[in-house]
């Protein structure tokens, strides 16, 4: 009969036994109804098949269970499940495009507010919130849940604080028991869309203050292991190291998804997931590697989907210190460093070549600026004409939060000896790698990092990870000209205006070169054949309330 694998163990085991590399298609047989060859380690149990088998429950495999449970504190696991915890004010339309639904960037609609009304001088907002919206507490969502949420991203002046200041809100006030008013410094030009996000976070803050203290007073603590929002889904339970439970809101005010309980597995090693996909033991697996994609779109057990992506995977240079503090030295580095063999070596042909730090699913995304083609003697000329005639020794830093991090740091370094630079990978934490970025460190000279826009919007992408005060800004990239283009492009309502000083923006960094310019990596998904309803997200994460069998 159909073996059926516990993923409890493969959690236990992954830490004593070494990954080997992608699982290649004679790994898992399709037998038809006899047993799939499987390691050894993989135990026997009927949980798998149970849980498909209700039809109710959603089984989901990731490298681990989520840290915590507030947007505004992101740690490994964290924007993957509050996604599905809290949702905004508005949201993006839908279109259809086959059979396939996606989100429609120039369609902003209500969410949790149903209407709002908006100042001649387009800095007093007024939203009118939706009626009868409850949380799994049965409290029902008011203007002053709106205001304690804003105030607490304000006071911990992390990611919801800067979703407030490239919006331009300077205060969030309520003005009755349904009507919450945003005031702005400027007009602001993404304010709708920034309010599509998860964060700022709308929370139940009724429940959230009843574990509230004198020392604690926005409930951080209560946060790292529960969650109070009015989203279509709600933190059951977690057991670090071995599953989350989720299951729906029956209170959600769109009505009752398909998946009434989602179980969110940890299980570190991405072999042992598709191992389980194809299986049949787990509906849904969190970010396959391209080989993994490639493997798993010749097995008619699992389906793969796929959309353009949106984040970039780079190189950062840190232009505040040596010797990356010299324009030539960041020129040569992208001359040296040839994009399409990192597309076919690490991407395995699949993305596209970065040519703009604004993605090209973006609007006013730009490609004419870009210069740095392979060109090695375009690349030792620059590192003469900057002093080092014979290159120069540095670390390239790099961790394992994204997949194709350590071989394109090991091509990276291969291609830089062509043009005589020593370059060293090392390998870090990914918790080190996100700490050493962070606004008050960033100590790394040199380092891999993807990023992208989770606004469909160009002046938010450039403000996000360009600008002086960015929080994607992790190598101290400041220049006061591209600073002043993105504020013109952030408080200008004449969309002209805005698209050229996103134009001229996008120009002024090509030639400031802060990053290695490398693949806009394609995103895919893998689940079983028989779900559907993904629709793409801007942060990469599908929602499980759009998901369904049949």
């Amino acid at each position: 009969m159909k073996a059926t694998v516990d993923v409890r163990t493969i959690a236990r085991s992954a830490g004593r036994k070494r990954e080997t590399g992608t699982m290649k298609r004679r790994d898992v047989l399709l037998a038809g109804a006899g047993a799939f060859a499987l390691p050894a380690y993989l135990q026997l149990t009927s949980e798998g098949a149970l849980a498909q088998g209700a039809g109710r429950t959603l089984l989901l495999a990731a490298p681990g269970t989520p840290e915590g449970f507030d947007g505004d504190a992101l740690r490994p696991g964290t924007q993957e499940t509050v996604v599905q915890v809290y949702e905004g004010l508005t949201r993006y339309g839908r279109v259809q495009r086959g059979d396939r639904t996606y989100l429609d960037p120039s369609e902003i609609e209500g969410h949790l507010a149903e209407k709002w009304t908006v100042s001649d001088d387009g800095l007093r907002y007024v939203f009118t919130l939706r009626e009868g919206v409850k949380s799994p507490y049965g409290n029902e969502l008011t203007a002053a849940d709106v205001e304690w949420s804003w105030a607490k991203s304000f006071a911990q002046r992390r990611t919801g604080a800067f979703i407030a200041s490239v919006s331009n809100v300077t205060a969030v006030k309520a003005l009755s028991r349904r009507e919450v008013e945003f005031t702005l410094s400027a007009p602001s030009s993404i304010l709708l869309a920034a309010l599509t996000l998860y964060v700022p976070g709308i929370y139940d803050s009724t429940e959230v203050k009843k574990h509230a203290t004198a020392e604690d007073p926005w409930g951080l603590r209560w946060m790292e292991n529960n969650t109070a929002g009015f989203g279509a889904y709600h933190l059951r339970s977690v057991r670090p190291g071995e599953q989350a439970e989720f299951v729906s809101n029956p209170n959600y005010f769109r009505g009752r998804p398909h998946f009434e309980r989602v179980i969110y597995r940890a299980v570190p090693s991405g072999a042992s997931r598709t191992t389980l996909l194809r299986s049949g033991q787990v509906q849904w697996i969190d970010r396959p590697t391209v080989q993994q994609v490639l493997d798993m779109q010749r097995d008619r057990r699992v389906k793969v989907q796929d959309q353009a992506g949106r984040a970039m995977a780079s190189v950062r240079m840190n232009t505040a210190m040596k010797p990356f503090d010299d324009v030539r030295v960041r020129r040569a580095m992208n001359f040296a460093v040839n994009k399409e063999a990192i597309k076919q070596g690490v991407m395995l042909g699949t993305g596209e070549i970065a040519r703009s730090i604004v993605p090209p699913i973006v609007r006013d995304y730009d490609p004419s600026f870009f210069a740095y083609d392979h060109n090695p003697e375009r690349a030792r000329a620059l590192l003469a004409e900057a002093g080092h005639p014979n290159g120069f020794e540095v670390e390239l830093l790099f961790s394992n939060i994204w997949w194709w991090e350590e071989p394109m740091a090991v091509q990276i370094a291969d291609q830089l000896k062509a043009v005589g630079i020593t370059c060293k990978p090392q390998r870090i934490t990914g918790s080190d790698l996100r700490a050493r970025g962070a606004p008050a460190r960033q100590d790394m000279p040199l380092f891999t990092f993807e990023d992208g826009p989770i606004v469909l919007d160009p002046v938010y992408a450039l403000a996000l990870m360009a600008s002086s005060t960015g929080v994607s800004n992790r190598a101290k990239y400041a220049n006061p000209a591209f600073d002043a283009l993105v504020q013109r492009a952030a408080t200008s309502p004449d969309r002209a205006v805005q698209t050229q000083a996103v134009k001229e923006a996008q120009r002024i960094w090509m030639e400031d070169a802060p990053w290695i310019l490398t693949v806009y990596p394609q995103t895919f998904e893998a689940m079983a054949p028989n779900i559907s309803g993904w629709v793409p997200h801007p942060d990469e994460h599908e929602r499980w309330v759009d998901l369904k069998v049949g």
